[in-house]
């Protein structure tokens, strides 16, 4: 179907010279979608793998425990997306207060993330709609500490930005002009709340590319779009968890999710978009299934070997069900999360080790740190076709 451009061009001033920066026509589509059944099959298949994944996290005896661990790896993902370089231990390690070797601001932008992730969920669970409002309130968390903390936190620009490039005038995409950008967030937000819009997938699909495009903030403008996706899925009650993220599937396939961002602007092509976007919903939210039943297998097995440590195994089992909760620990906190003495618990996490199932990550005779390798051994092979 030809469209031609989604949107209209004008001249600014920034940093000096003139650059063409580009105003999104507001959404849906004009003409509407081309839905054929081929797409429809797709649209279909990615419907059918998010209520897996919705009913596997209803089945979850402790749903909280995977919510837990795939907030922080999409946190880890997206931010690895903008150049950090931190890992889910890393991330798990700060969180403990305990920071050794860890790279601080990479480690902080992650954190950020997950305070904006966390956030989010419990204002829509309060009842808060999805609005500019609160996606200004998921910014002010994502830059509240580290390197975006001068960078207007929770407000939209009032200044051009561009992307790609050294200088607005070899950058790859300019955005709406600061003027522009209160007004187009606003059929933004007009689109999220329109009845006669389409299904939660489509909805979700169209309003990532039009933030995208738009680029309301001086910084972090791919995380909030990213997280878009997911409480779109939970607003429109599509999942009861936020478990569907995108960052995985974005990453692998950079290249593609930039030009088809690009092919939308340039020529309205929406439906190649969509394509790849049901494409990544539904090998994302089969991952998340697949991940799930590992997990279970893995907690399984691993109280399996427990049980056979005679005596020990009652309080081995505490601490066990500690490491399910957080996955990273000092002996301080599995002494206190599990009811028993400091010497209990270190003498459990001494037979963990010979077990196998915990290692040590510090290296260090005090303040030692422990992970659970198992449970985060799984979390990073999602997606790596382990």
């Amino acid at each position: 179907m030809q469209r031609g451009s989604t949107g209209t061009w004008q001249m600014v001033s920034a940093g000096g010279e003139a650059v063409r920066a580009f105003v999104p026509a507001a959404l849906p589509p004009v003409p509407p979608l081309d839905m054929p059944a081929a797409r429809q099959q797709k649209l279909e298949q990615a419907l059918l793998a998010l209520g897996r994944l919705d009913a596997i996290a209803a089945l979850l005896p402790e749903p909280d425990i995977f919510l837990y661990a795939y907030v922080r790896r999409e946190a880890v993902l997206s931010s690895q997306i903008e150049g950090t370089q931190s890992s889910l231990s890393d991330l798990l390690i700060f969180e403990l207060d305990e920071a050794p070797g860890v790279p601080f601001d990479d480690v902080v932008e992650v954190s950020n993330y997950v305070a904006a992730l966390e956030h989010g969920m419990a204002r829509l669970k309060e009842g808060f709609p999805l609005c500019n409002r609160l996606i200004r309130e998921l910014h002010a968390k994502l830059l509240a500490r580290g390197r975006g903390a001068g960078k207007a936190p929770g407000e939209f620009r009032a200044t051009q930005n561009w992307i790609g490039g050294t200088r607005p005038g070899n950058a790859i995409f300019v955005p709406p002009p600061p003027q522009e950008v209160e007004p187009c967030m606003g059929e933004l937000e007009r689109f999220l709340h329109d009845a006669d819009s389409p299904g939660a997938l489509v909805k979700a699909a169209l309003a990532h590319v039009q933030f995208e495009t738009i680029h309301p903030f001086l910084d972090g403008n791919g995380r909030v779009g990213r997280l878009l996706i997911a409480f779109i899925l939970d607003h429109e009650g599509v999942l009861r968890q936020p478990l569907l993220y995108l960052s995985l599937y974005f990453k692998q396939h950079r290249g593609e999710y930039y030009r088809l961002l690009d092919t939308v602007r340039q020529t309205g092509d929406w439906e190649a978009w969509l394509d790849f976007f049901l494409e990544g919903v539904a090998a994302t939210a089969q991952d998340a299934v697949d991940t799930a039943h590992r997990l279970l297998a893995l907690f399984a097995a691993d109280r399996q070997r427990l049980l056979g440590l005679g005596r020990a195994a009652p309080n081995a089992l505490r601490v066990f069900d500690v490491l399910r909760h957080r996955p990273v620990v000092n002996i301080k906190l599995l002494a206190e999360r599990a009811g028993v003495s400091f010497a209990t618990a270190a003498r459990m996490v001494e037979a963990l080790q010979k077990l196998g199932i915990v290692r040590e990550v510090t290296g260090r005779a005090r303040e030692r740190v422990f992970v659970y390798g198992g449970y985060l051994d799984l979390l990073a092979q999602v997606g790596a076709g382990e």
